[in-house]
C-alpha cells in the first residue's frame, strides 16, 4: 500500500499544485525582459520565476537563444527583437529570410513567438538615415514570414519612443510630429496591411520628474485624483497613461485610420534616482506598478476605447547594473538579480537556487517545476 501511495505521490502532487495554480490569476500585462547586467539569473532559473508569477507574455532585445530554449514547451509567448544595426540589411529578403530561419525557425516549434520588433525608437533619433531605413526593414521581415508560412503567427512591428507625438493634451487632439509624418504614414499603412498593431513606449515618470509642481504626483500613479477632461469630447482621465494612450489613437486616426491597436510596448517606474530624477523612490514604483497590475486584472480600456483592454509591457523585470546613463536607467526592474523584490507589490515569485540543464529540463521539467512550487507554497 506504501509502494502504491508514493508511486501516486508526484501525480498527487501535480494534481494539487495544478489546482492551486489555475486558481491564482495571470498577471495579463507582459514583463520586459532586458539583460544588460552581469550578474542576472540564468534563463532557465528565470523561466521558473516567470511561471511561478503566472506570467505568460515576455518581451526580449534580440533572439537570444539560451533565453528561447529556456522557455520551450511553456505558454509563455514571446516578442523577440531586432537591433537598430540590423535595420539596412533586413530590408534585402535573402538577408531577413536567413535572419528568420537563424533565429526563429529553431524555436518557434517549442517556444510560442509572437512578434518580431524591428529596431527601437528609431524616428526620435538623430540618424536620418537609419529612419529611412525602418519601414523597408519591416517589410523585408515581414515579407520573409510569408515566404517562411509564418507570417499568420508572428507579426512585425516597431516600439515608438513617445517623443514621436507633436500634441498628447487633450487627448482627443493627439498628433503626430510634422517631421516624422512622412515616416509614420508608410508604416501606419503597413500596419493596415499586416493587421499588426502601433508599438509605442510611454512613461509617466518622465513628465512627473520633468515639473514635479505642475504635473500631480496621484494622477501618473493611478492615485484618486480629480483627474482631467478632454474639453473636446468631455471624457475624464484619472490617470496620464490612458491619456497618453488616447492621444495616440488620435494621432492614428488624424492620418487616417481607424483600425490599428495601439499597444504599451514599454512603461514602468524607477525605484531609485539621482538626486535631480524626483519622484525615482521605492515606493512611488511600488504605487505605479502596483496599480497598472490592478487595472490590467480588471481588463480595463481608456476612456476613448472603453471596451478594448490595454495591451501593457512592464519595463522590467531585473534591475539591470551595466545601463548607462542615469540612475533611474539601472533601477527599473521588479525584482533583484537574486530574486527578491525590489518592493512590494504582492508578487509571490520564486527563483530556484539551482540551474539545470536542457536535457535534465527535457525529462524533468514539470516534475521538477511542481516540486519547486510545492515547496514554495508551503513555505508561503
Amino acid at each position: 500500500m506504501a509502494i502504491l501511495f508514493f508511486k501516486a505521490l508526484p501525480l498527487l502532487l501535480l494534481l494539487s499544485f495544478t489546482a492551486l495554480f489555475a486558481s491564482t490569476l495571470s498577471l495579463g500585462i507582459g514583463i520586459n525582459y532586458g539583460q544588460i547586467a552581469n550578474n542576472l539569473p540564468t534563463p532557465s532559473r528565470v523561466s521558473f520565476l516567470l511561471r511561478s508569477l503566472n506570467v505568460t507574455r515576455v518581451k526580449l532585445y534580440d533572439a537570444d537563444p539560451n533565453v528561447l530554449t529556456a522557455f520551450a514547451n511553456t505558454n509563455v509567448e514571446f516578442v523577440i527583437g531586432l537591433g537598430n544595426e540590423y535595420l539596412q540589411r533586413m530590408s534585402d529578403p535573402q538577408q531577413a529570410q536567413a535572419w528568420i530561419q537563424q533565429h526563429v525557425q529553431p524555436y518557434h516549434t517549442q517556444t510560442k513567438i509572437t512578434c518580431i520588433t524591428v529596431g527601437n525608437e528609431v524616428l526620435t533619433g538623430t540618424d536620418t538615415q537609419l529612419k529611412s531605413y525602418l519601414l523597408p526593414a519591416m517589410q523585408g521581415v515581414y515579407r520573409a514570414l510569408v515566404n517562411l508560412g509564418l507570417s499568420n503567427e508572428i507579426y512585425v512591428a516597431h516600439p515608438h519612443s513617445a517623443g514621436i507625438l507633436g500634441n498628447s493634451f487633450p487627448p482627443s487632439s493627439g498628433s503626430f510630429r510634422q517631421d516624422l509624418s512622412e515616416y509614420i504614414h508608410g508604416m501606419l499603412n503597413f500596419h493596415v496591411q499586416t493587421k499588426s498593431p502601433f508599438l509605442i513606449n510611454f512613461y509617466p515618470f518622465f513628465a512627473y520628474k520633468d515639473n514635479p509642481n505642475e504635473v500631480p504626483l496621484d494622477y501618473v500613479l493611478f492615485q484618486p485624483n480629480q483627474g482631467t477632461t478632454d474639453p473636446i469630447t468631455n471624457l475624464k482621465y484619472d490617470n496620464m497613461l490612458y491619456a497618453q494612450i488616447d492621444a495616440v489613437y488620435s494621432a492614428i486616426k488624424a492620418m487616417g485610420h481607424t483600425d490599428i491597436p495601439v499597444k504599451v510596448s514599454e512603461t514602468g517606474w524607477p525605484s531609485k534616482g539621482d538626486p535631480n530624477e524626483f519622484g525615482a523612490t521605492p515606493e512611488n514604483a511600488a504605487l505605479y506598478n502596483g496599480n497598472l497590475f490592478q487595472r490590467m486584472q480588471q481588463n480595463q480600456g481608456t476612456p476613448a476605447k472603453p471596451s478594448e483592454p490595454i495591451d501593457v509591457y512592464v519595463f522590467a523585470l531585473f534591475n539591470e547594473n551595466l545601463k548607462p546613463g542615469p540612475a533611474s536607467e539601472r533601477n527599473y526592474g521588479l525584482y533583484y538579480p537574486d530574486g527578491t523584490p525590489v518592493y512590494n507589490i504582492g508578487l509571490r515569485g520564486f527563483l530556484p537556487r539551482m540551474d539545470y540543464s536542457a536535457a535534465k529540463k527535457n525529462a524533468f521539467s514539470i516534475s521538477a517545476f511542481v516540486l519547486l512550487m510545492m515547496i514554495f507554497l508551503i513555505h508561503f
